[in-house]
């Protein structure tokens, strides 16, 4: 009988999942595997929460079919090649990834294989488009700038979209493992992992979609998919929300999956890009300031509209993708604070947190990664003024701040004193207020 092992990563569902189904169509009996790294379980208690979570829920999908979540807790390459020989497994399959541990775990994955000489098959699912298949036309790896990418996207052949297994069965007598107990997480109001959950947010969404170019800036209007932990974790596959939203004429949205494909090509050929500047010679000379940091961090810089989108990442482990321009522009183009330590303290909060995005517009908005206008600013009060007009977002975050009325909420150091006085809020951060400049509307 043939036996395929599918070590499963960012591809936790059974819909659309082309190693699955590969594996399912082509041998008798299939293991779906998870290895719990423990390399990575210190990253980020909110994301460890949502994964155990979308583990729960897969499991449930694959006993629906017969089969079962095999979990194993260790190295994912020594368990998998360990689980392979235990079956008699003559190929095991991956999802193929681009970060340098996806591609470390892959190489090494390769070795072990070809010398118990079993087959190593790596299948696409992570993003849309496959993110080495797209050139530019004048050579190099991957594009540079994101609109020429965006219309050889739009006019590439995509993959078809497979099946979900109707049935899926397990050697005789494997021992599958237990689910780890749910971690607590640190924000309190996170969104629910798995499937099932995301499934039903995308047929939510798609059913208010049309609003989305007209509305996705509106900060307390939330009018956003909030699709992104269910794409990272592999929940929801990404070419059937891009077909989808294709189908229903929703451009503007499908854009935003081609920025998500955009920076996966480019970590493809840029495995660096947590770390090191994508534009040579572009990082600045960072400012070393703890203090203003740990303000930016806590949600007490004294811009509110700053402030209220770090609480709602605290909250939420997520945040409005306006707001995190905001903040985000505000660490380093205001304060001078190196971009890293701001995308160190997002991937550990946020559900959606990888790297290809994350890092990538991090850089994007330090002015060191993927922009052709590096040097732009954002002005956050003119932000707040544009996206939040009235204050009701930063209202919604800020419950110092709930008894101002109307957008003066967005610039309290200019209230009268005895207004002032009475509130519990910081004025703005002594090292930043000289910037007289972006201060007034």
């Amino acid at each position: 009988m043939r036996t395929a092992v599918i070590l499963l990563t960012r591809d936790l569902r059974v819909h659309d999942n082309p190693a699955l189904a590969t594996a399912c169509a082509n041998a008798d009996r299939v293991v779906p595997l998870f290895v719990l790294d423990p390399a990575l379980s210190e990253l980020s208690s909110n994301r460890n929460r949502f994964l155990h979570q979308a583990l729960a829920d897969l499991r449930e999908q694959l006993r629906e079919r017969g089969g079962d979540l095999v979990l194993r807790s260790g190295d994912p390459v020594t368990e998998a090649v360990k689980l392979a020989g235990e079956v008699g497994a003559e190929m095991l399959g991956v999802a193929a990834d681009v970060t340098a541990y996806a591609k470390k775990r892959e190489g090494r994955l390769r070795e072990e294989c070809d010398r118990q000489r079993i087959s190593l098959r790596l299948f696409p699912g992570v993003t849309v488009v496959d993110p080495g298949t797209l050139r530019p036309g004048g050579g190099g790896p991957a594009y540079k700038v994101f609109t020429p990418y965006f219309r050889t996207w739009q006019t590439a052949k995509w993959r078809d979209e497979v099946a979900t297994p109707r049935k899926i069965t397990l050697p005789d007598g494997l021992a599958v493992g237990r689910l780890p107990a749910i971690p607590g997480g640190e924000s309190p109001d996170a969104a629910t992992g798995g499937e099932t959950e995301g499934r039903r947010r995308l047929s939510a969404w798609l059913r208010s979609i049309d609003a989305y170019g007209e509305k996705h800036d509106d900060m307390p209007g939330d009018a956003t998919s909030r699709l992104s932990p269910y794409l990272r974790f592999g929940c929801v596959s990404p070419l059937a929300v891009a077909e989808a939203a294709k189908t229903l004429g929703a451009e503007p949205y499908v854009r935003q999956l081609c920025w998500r494909d955009f920076y996966y090509q480019v970590v493809n050929a840029f495995p660096r890009i947590s770390t090191q500047a994508y534009r040579p010679n572009a990082d600045d000379e960072w400012r070393d300031d703890p203090d203003a940091l740990k303000h930016w961090q806590d949600g007490l810089t004294g811009v509110p509209v700053v402030d209220a989108g770090m609480r709602q990442l605290r909250a939420e482990g997520w945040m409005h993708n306006r707001a995190r321009l905001i903040t985000a522009a505000f660490l380093t183009k205001h304060l001078g604070i190196d971009w890293r330590l701001g995308a160190q303290w997002f991937f550990r909060w946020l559900l959606d947190g990888d790297v290809p995005n994350n890092s990538g517009n991090w850089q994007w908005v330090a002015g060191t990664g993927n922009d052709s206008r590096p040097y732009r600013r954002f002005n956050p009060i003119r932000q707040a003024g544009r996206f939040d007009p009235e204050g009701v977002y930063v209202r919604r975050y800020i419950p110092e701040l709930k008894a101002i009325e109307g957008p003066s909420v967005h610039e309290p150091w200019r209230l009268p004193a005895g207004v002032r006085s009475a509130l519990d809020y910081p004025g703005p951060l002594e090292s930043h207020r000289d910037e007289a400049v972006w201060l007034r509307p």
